[in-house]
C-alpha cells in the first residue's frame, strides 16, 4: 500500500470504486490514447495525413495493444508516459503497415497529450461528483420537508440559543449544496477544453498547412471538448479553480459531519448516523455507537483541503513550459478527485439513513426551564419598558436561574418587580416561554429553499 486509496482495506473507505477506475494507470493510458486517436482522426478528415494512416492509427490506440510493464519502465528511464506510448503506437501501426505509424502524434506535445487526458478525467469525475450533489439535494429537500416544523434548540458558542426546527438545519445545509451545483455548472465551461499548442504552444508545426486552428477545433469536437482562447501550458487557473472547489465541497460535508458528531453525543441524543450491526462499536465498551462516517468525511476534507493548497503552487510555473510545478497536479489530483467523491458519497450514505430524534429534541429544549426563550421574554418586556432595561432584567433571573431544576423560567419572571410592574401578564409569558412558538421563520424559510430549482 503506497496511500488508502491503494489500499485493499481502506480503498472503499477513502476512495470508491468508480472514481479509483478514473485514475488508475490504465485509466489514465486509454485517455491518452483517445487523444492520439482522435488526433488522428482528425488530421486524415483535413487532409493533414493519409486517410490510411488515420485509420490504422486511431484503431492501433486500443489499451490492448498497450505493454504496460514496457510503459512502466520506459517512464521511468525517459521521466513521460506520452513518448514511450507514442513509440508502442508507431511499433504496432508500422507492423501493421510500414511507416504509417510516424503519423502519429503529428504536431503535439507531450503536455498537450497529457493535459488533455487530465481534463477528460476531470470531465468523468465531475459527472461522479454531479450526481452525488443532485442526491444529496434529493435527499436534503426531503429532510427539510419532513422536519419543516420539528423543534430544536439553535446552538451558539456551542451553546443553546434560541429555537428552531430541524429542517431550518437541513435547509441551510441545502441552500449550501445547491450554492456548489450552481458552481460547476459556472466552473465547467471553463475546466472543460483541449490542450493541443504543439512545443510552445504557437502550433507552430501545422501553421504551414493554413488548418492548424481547424485541427485544434475539431480534435476539441472529437473528444467532446472545448477550444480555449489560447494554450495553457502554464496557466493553470482552470485546474487550481476546480481543486478549490472540491475543497469547498467537502468542507460543507464536514461542517455537516462535525454537527451530526456533535448531535450524537450521548448527553445530546439528536441524531444518530445510520444503524449497521457493529457499526461503530468499541472493542471494549459495549455500549458505544461511535460516528463512522462522520468521522471518515472529516478526515478527507482536512486532506482535500490541505492538497488542494498544492495546486496554488502548481500555478507558479516558469515561462511557456515548465520544471516542476506540473508534476504537482499528477500527485495530488487522483487523491483530491477520489477523496472528494468519497466524502460525498459518506455524506450521501448519512443523509439517506439519519436517524432523527424529535423526542431528544423536545427534552434537550426544556433542559432550561423555558431560559432558551429570554429573547422572545426580552422583546416582549422591551416593548413595554424598553429593550435595553428588558435584557439587564432578563439576564440578572438568568443568572438566579442557573442551576435550579425545578422551578421554571414563568416563575422566576414573575418574582421579578420590574417584570410585574410591567403590566404583562402570566398567560403573555407563558406563550412568550414556549420554545415551540419561538421558531421564528424556520417553516418558511425550509419552504423557500426547498421551492427553488
Amino acid at each position: 500500500m503506497t496511500t488508502v486509496s491503494d489500499s485493499i482495506i481502506f480503498s472503499r473507505i477513502f476512495s470508491t470504486s468508480e472514481s479509483s477506475e478514473i485514475w488508475n494507470d490504465e485509466a489514465r493510458t486509454k485517455y491518452y490514447l483517445r487523444f492520439e486517436a482522435a488526433l488522428a482522426t482528425v488530421q486524415a478528415r483535413l487532409g493533414i495525413i493519409p486517410d490510411e494512416a488515420g485509420d490504422l492509427i486511431s484503431r492501433m490506440c486500443n489499451i490492448e495493444a498497450i505493454n504496460m510493464t514496457e510503459l512502466a519502465e520506459e517512464t521511468q528511464r525517459i521521466g513521460y508516459p506520452v513518448l514511450p506510448l507514442v513509440k508502442q503506437i508507431v511499433r504496432v501501426v508500422n507492423a501493421a503497415k510500414p511507416g504509417l505509424g510516424e503519423w502519429t502524434h503529428w504536431g503535439a506535445t507531450t503536455q498537450d497529450v497529457t493535459d488533455t487526458a487530465t481534463i477528460l478525467q476531470l470531465r468523468d469525475t465531475c459527472k461522479l461528483v454531479s450526481q452525488a450533489l443532485s442526491d444529496i439535494t434529493r435527499v436534503l429537500r426531503a429532510l427539510s420537508l419532513e422536519h419543516a416544523s420539528t423543534p430544536m434548540a439553535a446552538r451558539s458558542n456551542l451553546q443553546q440559543a434560541v429555537p428552531m426546527t430541524f429542517g431550518f438545519k437541513m435547509a441551510r445545509l441545502l441552500a449550501t449544496f445547491q450554492r456548489h451545483q450552481q458552481r460547476l455548472a459556472e466552473i465547467l465551461p471553463r475546466l472543460l477544453v483541449v490542450e493541443f499548442g504543439g512545443a510552445a504552444g504557437t502550433l507552430a508545426t501545422l501553421s504551414d498547412t493554413g488548418l492548424a486552428f481547424e485541427v485544434q477545433e475539431g480534435l476539441a469536437n472529437e473528444l467532446g471538448l472545448g477550444v480555449p482562447e489560447i494554450a495553457w501550458h502554464t496557466e493553470r487557473d482552470r485546474i487550481t479553480e476546480l481543486g478549490a472547489f472540491f475543497a469547498l465541497v467537502t468542507g460543507t460535508c464536514a461542517k455537516f459531519a462535525l454537527d451530526v458528531k456533535l448531535l450524537m453525543q450521548t448527553e445530546v441524543g439528536e441524531v444518530s448516523e445510520p444503524y449497521a450491526p457493529h457499526r461503530g462499536s468499541s472493542s471494549t465498551m459495549p455500549q458505544k455507537r461511535n460516528p463512522i462516517s462522520s468521522v471518515y468525511i472529516t478526515a478527507m476534507a482536512s486532506t482535500v483541503k490541505q492538497l488542494s493548497a498544492a495546486l496554488f503552487d502548481a500555478m507558479v510555473e516558469d515561462h511557456e513550459r515548465s520544471t516542476g510545478p506540473w508534476e504537482i497536479e499528477w500527485i495530488v489530483l487522483p487523491q483530491i478527485s477520489t477523496m472528494t467523491h468519497a466524502t460525498l458519497m459518506h455524506s450521501l450514505s448519512v443523509l439517506e439513513g439519519l436517524e432523527v430524534h424529535p423526542d431528544a429534541m423536545r427534552r434537550n429544549l426544556d433542559l432550561t426551564n423555558g431560559a432558551i426563550t429570554s429573547e422572545a421574554v426580552m422583546m416582549g418586556l422591551g416593548k413595554r419598558i424598553g429593550r435595553q432595561v428588558a435584557h439587564d432584567v432578563v439576564y440578572d433571573i438568568c443568572r438566579k436561574m442557573t442551576g435550579d431544576h425545578n422551578r421554571s423560567f414563568v416563575d422566576y419572571l414573575l418574582e421579578d418587580e420590574v417584570v410585574r410592574n410591567s403590566g404583562i401578564t402570566r398567560q403573555e409569558l407563558e406563550v412568550l416561554c414556549d420554545p415551540t412558538k419561538y421558531i421564528g421563520l424556520s417553516s418558511e424559510m425550509v419552504l423557500r429553499v426547498v421551492g427553488r430549482v
